[in-house]
């Protein structure tokens, strides 16, 4: 291993920082206390600090020693989930209805502990944008960034960004080129009946048995439309209907995800999904709408940044512990609306095996970011920067 021993001399006070974060977590662009935090500390560390970026989101400008005018652009996402915390831990969320369940407390941390190095040696040549982004679960903070002009105010040759994760043991790397998570598209569908009589079903029109119906048909788009050698996902997640056990509505409503990797899949299912709503309705007598919206787009690394990446995890764990090749996820990240814009690279940093000390999933009530990665992902932010911006020699 290649951890930077300088980086030990700041482990306490940054575990205490993912701490105090992870006990005040705040939901997508609610985070006022956590941008403080990070705008004070990148201030107190001498970095040019810009807040209220995509609303809640900060960027800390970092110029290395000489005088190129090269950048590039580092991102931790800071919002908590709207669930309550099991974990039962002394630094345990005190927000009801809000807990860091996927780690963004420590992606911030581990950002927070790289400016702090490398405002310490500026061993590079260049400048640095660390990109604290709000509101990345589900909210879109990413896009909200980009429109707000992220890559217009701070120049950035490409972006990268790291994510935690469970099942991949402490001190593993892994990362793909090409897309790595998918598509997350949102659905809502209204089921439209007739409603009557529990006793009495002949006259009306059930909409549960017509939404049933669509939910089962919606699962044959998959398994017999998309090319078996693609990827796709059709999942129905809530069903809401009725109010008493002896009344037939006249509502039905569902919504669910859609994901997908390429545009083809993505368009082959909206339009069949159209299909089996409107026309399962119409066999049954209902009438049936869809409202389909396109939410996150895949998240897609480009090579030669995604070649670059896992040459700088080799140097720190060693080869043996990067994965270059991973398998991609149906998970989405809106860090896409980044590499959208710029070429760069999504990575995950192994929080543990599954059973062990970090390793229960994210968006778990008993999930916690663990603490033993922090020298990992700021030794590679450190890592990374350093080689991309060399000084000269």
């Amino acid at each position: 291993m290649n951890l930077r021993p300088a980086i030990e001399r700041h482990l306490d006070d940054l575990i205490r920082i993912r701490r105090d974060i992870h006990q005040h977590p705040e939901i997508g662009f609610e985070e006022e206390r956590t941008s403080a935090l990070v705008a004070e500390e990148l201030t107190r560390l001498g970095l040019e600090v810009h807040t209220g970026i995509g609303q809640t989101g900060v960027v800390g400008v970092l110029r290395g020693e000489g005088q190129s005018n090269r950048a590039i652009g580092l991102r931790a996402d800071m919002d908590a989930l709207p669930m309550d915390e099991k974990t039962g831990l002394p630094y345990a969320s005190a927000n009801k209805g809000a807990m860091h369940a996927c780690g963004h407390d420590g992606h911030t941390t581990m950002l927070l502990g790289a400016a702090r190095a490398l405002a310490e040696t500026r061993d590079f040549d260049g400048t640095v944008v660390f990109i604290f982004q709000p509101a990345e679960e589900g909210l879109g903070g990413a896009d909200a960034m980009v429109k707000d002009g992220l890559f217009e105010r701070f120049t950035m040759e490409s972006v990268y960004g790291i994510h935690n994760m469970p099942g991949l043991p402490v001190g593993k790397f892994a990362m793909r080129t090409g897309p790595c998570m998918a598509n997350a598209d949102l659905l809502k569908i209204s089921v439209k009946g007739k409603g009557a009589h529990g006793a009495m079903p002949s006259v009306g029109i059930d909409p549960i048995v017509v939404a049933s119906q669509i939910v089962m048909a919606a699962q044959s788009i998959v398994a017999r439309n998309v090319d078996p050698l693609k990827s796709g996902v059709v999942s129905i997640t809530t069903f809401h209907a009725g109010s008493a056990d002896n009344v037939i509505p006249d509502m039905a409503e569902l919504t669910g995800t859609v994901r997908t990797y390429d545009t083809e899949v993505q368009d082959l299912i909206e339009s069949n999904l159209r299909r089996v709503v409107e026309g399962t309705a119409a066999a049954l007598g209902a009438e049936a709408t869809i409202h389909y919206q396109r939410n996150y787009p895949a998240t897609v690394n480009t090579a030669d940044e995604t070649a670059f990446a896992a040459d700088i995890a080799r140097r720190i764990v060693g080869d043996g512990n990067v994965e270059d090749d991973a398998l991609p996820k149906m998970g989405a990240e809106d860090f896409s609306f980044m590499l959208n814009e710029k070429p760069g690279c999504y990575l995950w940093l192994g929080n543990g095996d599954y059973g062990e000390k970090g390793g229960v999933n994210v968006h778990n009530p008993e999930y916690d970011f663990n603490d033993d990665i922090i020298p990992y992902g700021v030794s590679f932010w450190v890592e990374l920067v350093e080689n991309a911006l060399p000084k000269p020699r």
